[in-house]
């Protein structure tokens, strides 16, 4: 956004220096056509009208006198020798004779043109510095307001893109997830008119999300009590229910059970970005008590993480099972170590077929299975979701890998502490 200020204000400094410079070209054009006219007058006069060498000084004065009130610039005559025959206007020193070729001469009182005769003479003439004209003028009045311009045009100019760039800072909150973000309205342009629209389209965005969690969240809990029914029911039946068909239905009972409370777990996950309880967790020994369940290997180094440890402790869980499920009879490997930037690392990998790389980012989407997971009654596709929520609300994240030799690996990076 600071590159749209720049913009801005330079282009603004730009037009105004454009503006000066051709004013001042034109006008140097109409100062150097006067000098063009005056050698060219000059030139005439020495061709017909300048008496010839030996004439008497009150003639050759007079033609000098005609000269002067022709061009009003200052003209002298001097002799080959340097003896001063004629002048008219103020006094040309001797020196601009010095030169040994005809042109412009410096000097005292502005350039002089010097123009050696056939005879030996020399006429000098200059022309008196111009008084500031209304061209002149006219430039310094730009130059002026230039600079005016350019003084005033900063606050402008930064007004206006620090209301955008406060403008973009709220669209990236939004972004990242803070519902709650909003825009200071400032004025009744159209960038305040944008600012209006943003709040609006925001707050209307935050009330179908928290009307879509509680609804999720109310339903969910409301699934608790027929299935405590339903569960006590079967108990109540005894016999009279196969013992398969009793399994089956317990089985069926414990994954909505699992179902429900890992779309409460999510929802509270998304109301509260930050642990609620936060402690120095130990992550070997934490993913160790959990491989254990699983008759998975752990290996690694001890790493420390600040975090909720019931929420670490699930998502070691929950990418376990992922792993038990689609990694077939062979346990998964655990690691867990420190990344090179001193972060602290969780690793799962199992032996399954492994993930199609189109897939690896999918499947931390909610409720996304695999391509025929569905068919199968595998998961419920809620679980890898809760591991990258519960990482990104300890400031981590959770991606996932191709392992070498088949299979796939799941990271969690962690900030570390110690």
């Amino acid at each position: 956004m600071r590159r749209l200020y720049l913009q801005i204000y330079l282009t603004i400094i730009a037009v105004l220096v454009i503006v000066v410079i051709a004013v001042g070209s034109v006008w140097r054009i109409a100062a150097m056509s006067r000098f063009d006219h005056a050698i060219e007058a000059a030139s005439d006069f020495v061709a017909s009208d300048l008496p010839p060498a030996g004439a008497p000084r009150a003639v050759v004065q007079r033609a000098i006198d005609g000269l002067n009130r022709q061009l009003a610039a200052d003209v002298a005559l001097y002799a080959a020798d340097g003896t001063l025959l004629a002048s008219a206007g103020r006094p040309i020193p001797p020196s601009r004779r010095e030169r040994a070729a005809a042109g412009w001469v410096p000097g005292p009182g502005g350039p002089s043109w010097l123009l050696h005769l056939n005879d030996g003479r020399s006429l000098v003439v200059r022309l008196p510095r111009a008084p500031l004209r209304p061209g002149a003028w006219l430039i310094s009045l730009l130059a002026a307001l230039a600079a005016a311009v350019a003084i005033g045009a900063y606050p402008i100019a930064r007004r206006l893109t620090r209301r955008l760039e406060r403008l973009k800072s709220g669209v990236e909150q939004l972004g990242h997830g803070d519902l709650t973000a909003r825009v200071r309205i400032e004025g009744k342009d159209e960038v305040a008119a944008l600012a209006e629209s943003f709040n609006k389209a925001a707050a209307r965005i935050e009330e179908l999300i928290k009307s879509h969690k509680m609804l999720l969240a109310n339903c969910s809990h409301e699934l608790r009590t027929p299935l405590t029914r339903i569960n006590m029911a079967l108990a109540l039946a005894g016999d009279s229910v196969e013992p398969a068909r009793r399994e089956q239905l317990k089985k069926d009972i414990a994954e909505l059970d699992q179902l429900i409370d890992e779309i409460l777990l999510a929802s509270r996950l998304d109301a509260v970005r930050m642990p609620e309880r936060v402690e120095d967790v130990e992550l070997l020994g934490l993913a160790a008590e959990e491989a254990a369940r699983y008759d998975a290997a752990v290996e690694g180094e001890t790493a420390v993480a600040r975090g909720d440890p019931s929420l670490l402790r699930r998502m070691i869980r929950n990418l376990l099972e992922n792993a038990r499920r689609y990694g077939g009879d062979v346990a998964p490997d655990v690691r867990v170590g420190r990344t090179g930037d001193r972060r602290a690392c969780i690793e799962v990998r199992d032996r399954g077929p492994g993930i199609s790389e189109s897939e690896r980012e999918r499947i931390f989407e909610p409720f996304h299975r695999l391509p025929g997971s569905a068919e199968t009654g595998r998961g419920s596709g809620l679980g890898l979701a809760l591991v990258r929520q519960i990482a990104r609300n300890h400031g981590g994240d959770a991606v996932c890998l191709a392992a070498e030799g088949g299979g796939s690996r799941f990271r969690v990076v962690l900030p570390a502490i110690g």
